[in-house]
């Protein structure tokens, strides 16, 4: 079996390292965990107990024993470990945000070009949201007016997502927009397109320097559309990560409240109809607690696909989606924390 090795081992490390160890163990893919490494040697310890690989002691020596590397480290961390996975020339799935500045997302970019690379941007995976963008982008229901997307999550330096640099913004690069929301910006790219102009506007409530808590985007598009992006983190501790999007076409309003599989609701003049999404046949082999199970193809479904495009190709792949993408993503969130600091002037798209 070919070796993947998992560069950082904390929360969102240990659910890559625990759908890729399913998918060994299924027999869907022909990889398998050989290497982990942490700078808390304990935790790639404990992601190794329980998903297989071996801890090492350095980010050298975990990447000299493995053929692909998984770079899930905090956000200041990705360009070092993507710069030493380009020297050796080994593919990379690179989790999201890219790097915690737009200098560094350069930097990644131009690394990341060099190499077979997939970006963690997963809700491009989401049926729910490829059918959201397909119905769009077709003008079946006639030109797009009006999106309105609420992300909320519970501040995640507790909880079940236990993060320990989330609110250092030298490690994270900003709070809710940059760190959670990247997502939501690509979505709304991915659906509408490039906007024009952007404003933002950014608050700090639990007093962690340089960290927004509350942020709200407003995009214009070059049709007159206009898109208006909610990112909270709050202390309901009770939600975890919830999103609801709303769009509004000439000839129907589409909604869903879930990232993955649904249900999506399309309003017409003629019909009301709901759609609930299947996740991949191969889903079902997984040993997964029933409780987990969606969350988990949610990773589950990105990662086959990467590997699978490696295995296929025999040579560069370029997995969905790449570093292009995530880089446009990155370009709206500096101009709209741009606009924030100016205290919400709209900026032209192509200020960045």
């Amino acid at each position: 079996m070919k070796r993947i090795g998992i560069i950082g081992c904390g929360h969102i490390g240990t659910v890559h390292a625990y759908a890729l160890s399913q998918l060994t163990k299924a027999g869907l893919i022909d990889w398998e965990i050989d290497s982990l490494f942490d700078t808390d040697a304990a935790r790639a310890a404990k992601v190794a107990k329980y998903n297989g690989g071996t801890p090492r002691a350095s980010l050298d020596e975990a990447l000299d024993h493995c053929d692909v590397a998984w770079v899930c480290t905090w956000t200041d961390g990705h360009l070092d470990a993507v710069a030493a996975s380009v020297e050796r020339g080994l593919p990379i799935f690179c989790e999201k945000p890219l790097a915690p500045n737009f200098t560094e997302c350069l930097q990644l970019q131009a690394l990341l070009r060099q190499v077979p690379h997939q970006v963690g941007l997963v809700l491009r995976w989401a049926p729910v949201f490829e059918a959201i963008a397909t119905a769009v982008r077709s003008g079946k229901y006639g030109e797009a007016q009006a999106a309105i997307f609420r992300d909320d999550q519970f501040f995640p330096i507790q909880g079940m997502y236990g993060s320990t640099w989330r609110a250092d913004v030298a490690l994270a690069g900003g709070g809710t927009l940059i760190e959670h929301s990247i997502h939501d910006v690509d979505l709304l790219r991915w659906i509408l397109g490039d906007p024009v102009e952007i404003a933002g506007r950014t608050s700090n409530r639990f007093g962690h320097s340089g960290i927004d808590d509350i942020a709200t985007v407003q995009m214009v598009y070059p049709n007159g559309a206009q898109a208006t992006l909610v990112s909270v983190w709050h202390q309901v501790l009770s939600r975890g990560s919830g999103r609801r999007l709303e769009v509004f076409c000439e000839g129907a309003y589409l909604h869903t409240t879930d990232d993955y599989l649904g249900p999506l609701t399309v309003e017409t003049s003629d019909a009301k109809t709901e759609v609930v999404f299947d996740a991949p046949e191969w889903a079902s082999m997984l040993d997964v607690p029933e409780v987990y199970e969606k969350a988990i193809a949610q990773y589950a479904h990105p990662n086959k696909a990467f590997l699978d495009g490696l295995d296929s190709q025999g040579g560069p792949v370029c997995g969905t989606p790449h570093v292009d993408d995530a880089l446009e993503a990155h370009r709206i969130v500096e101009v709209a924390y741009r606009s924030a600091a100016s205290g919400g002037q709209p900026l032209p798209f192509d200020v960045a």
